[in-house]
């Protein structure tokens, strides 16, 4: 079951991932580095994004019939 909720959840982690690599790749080139993890573009936007993985799954799951 695990899997099968990755599989229909993996499409808000990579939204998220492209977001957010986007969007924070613009900041930190105008010099707002502050609220990276380890001054970190990417491993910023990948923690995000297994955020969102995670919360999808979660929502996912609860929605699934017994």
């Amino acid at each position: 079951m695990l899997m099968y909720l990755f599989m229909k959840s993996a499409g808000v982690g990579v939204g998220v991932l492209l977001g957010c690599l986007i969007g924070l790749s613009i900041r930190s080139r105008k010099g707002k580095t502050e609220g990276l993890l380890a001054e970190s573009v990417i491993l910023t936007s990948v923690a995000a994004a297994l955020v969102g993985l995670c919360f999808m799954m979660l929502i996912t799951y609860m929605g699934m019939q017994r």
